[in-house]
């Protein structure tokens, strides 16, 4: 393995464009359609307009951020830029950590929905063979090439987002509901705008591996904006259809989009649908085996990790350590049942990440003299939203995100004492 030589630049606007729709659409939209009604009535779709609007401020910070970068490790360039090498190392680690957990943690889910239409997969032996194999799937599939990746990539998002073209167009036929325009009286306002909110989380996915795209700095805010746009358009339509069909659900249904696709198309709409949600949620995770790998070579590349981490394949041109490293990881905990209990510092991690890039943006733009009144605000907005999300994480999430952190930090130190190679550029 050559340690010196960076992955080639291959993945243009489309790969680009689907990590971070892959990074927001996961499970979430098989079940949040049925909370939100329920919630809200059928000013469900508009709640997700207004969840869309107040992320994006986050969405600006990062596109303006990742304008100013062609190197793959996202946050972790932006808090070095601004605060110093161990803050970015922070805003890296803290991410990626949790990361390992939580596709550990979605991919129990994905067998769990493929279990209802293949009952055998969810016994004691073959579930945790088949979590494994899942993971050790997209770790092999990532070591051959970029291209190949975002290939399966695509290929995954199409199985997963055809059944929820096929359900919205289902709904045009099904009636016509109100569009809920007089606001409904709310009960929990908190909870419906966190869970709006928690919809777009995993939209930084795209900021990763910019190092191995070839017009960064043009093409992932472009991505980010813009997907963020089709992702609330999707929202809302999937939610508008299932108001339409107007299903059945029971209080304890698993899968209610499920349910309105076999009221709308029969039997076979709903497997369908039980497909998608497998494929939604494998299709999230295969985005993260795609970008986390690109975190931990940029942070080797700034000797913030051991540079074991930096070695890249000369014939593969991919980071193969990085990769087999996130498998490896990702696999052990997927084998480990009490693995849950990490998962829940996962959004508490990315609240880290989301702060420091809020207050590096301010930070570099006024070393450069620049005074931008509405880029501040803009920072000044996701700062407080994001610092009033962190206040409804319990002291467990707290406990075990000191503890990832702690670890993280130990770790840090020990890359500090290799010999320095040459700057990495920013």
């Amino acid at each position: 393995m050559d340690t010196q030589t960076a992955p080639p630049r291959t993945m243009g606007l489309f790969g680009t464009a689907l990590l971070p729709v892959n990074g927001m659409i996961g499970a979430g939209i098989f079940a949040l359609p049925a909370t939100l009604f329920l919630a809200v009535g059928e000013f469900a779709p508009w709640m997700m307009l207004l969840g869309g609007v107040l992320f994006l401020p986050l969405v600006l910070v990062f596109a303006w951020l990742s304008a100013r970068f062609d190197h793959s490790g996202g946050p972790i360039l932006y808090g070095e830029a601004a605060f110093g090498r161990f803050v970015g190392f922070q805003a890296g680690w803290a991410r990626y950590a949790s990361a390992i957990v939580t596709v550990a943690a979605n991919t129990h889910v994905m067998v769990s929905y493929l279990a209802t239409l293949f009952p055998a997969v969810d016994g004691p032996l073959l579930r945790p063979l088949v979590v494994a194999g899942f993971i050790g799937f997209i770790t092999v599939v990532n070591l051959f090439s970029l291209k190949s990746s975002v290939a399966t990539l695509g290929a995954l998002t199409a199985v997963k987002l055809l059944p929820l073209f096929a359900l919205i167009g289902a709904g045009l036929f099904a009636g016509e509901p109100s569009m809920g325009l007089v606001l409904p009286e709310f009960s929990a306002a908190e909870s419906i705008v966190l869970l709006t909110y928690y919809a777009f989380i995993g939209f930084e996915y795209v900021v990763l591996p910019a190092g191995e795209m070839k017009n960064p700095r043009r093409d992932v805010p472009l991505a980010l904006v813009a997907m963020l746009g089709a992702v609330t358009l999707l929202y809302m339509l999937v939610i508008w259809a299932y108001i339409a069909i107007g299903p059945v659900v029971g209080a304890d249904a698993d899968n209610p989009l499920a349910v309105a696709a076999r009221d709308a198309m029969g039997p076979v709409g709903a497997i369908a649908i039980v497909i998608a949600a497998a494929f939604s949620i494998g299709a999230n995770n295969f985005a993260g085996g795609i970008s986390l790998p690109r975190m931990t070579y940029g942070m080797a590349e700034r000797g913030m990790l051991p540079r074991w981490f930096m070695a890249v394949s000369p014939r593969l041109g991919t980071p193969v350590n990085s990769i087999l490293f996130y498998g490896a990881a990702s696999i052990a905990f997927g084998l480990w049942e009490g693995f849950m209990v990490l998962a829940l510092a996962g959004t508490l991690t990315r609240l880290l990440t989301y702060l420091i890039a809020a207050f590096a943006l301010p930070v570099l733009e006024h070393r450069e003299g620049r005074i931008r009144p509405v880029r501040a605000l803009v920072c000044a907005l996701t700062v407080v939203s994001t610092l009033w999300v962190a206040t409804h994480a319990d002291a467990q999430s707290w406990a075990v995100f000191g503890g990832l952190v702690l670890a993280g930090t130990l770790l840090y130190f020990v890359a500090r004492q290799e010999r320095p190679l040459a700057a990495a550029p920013l």
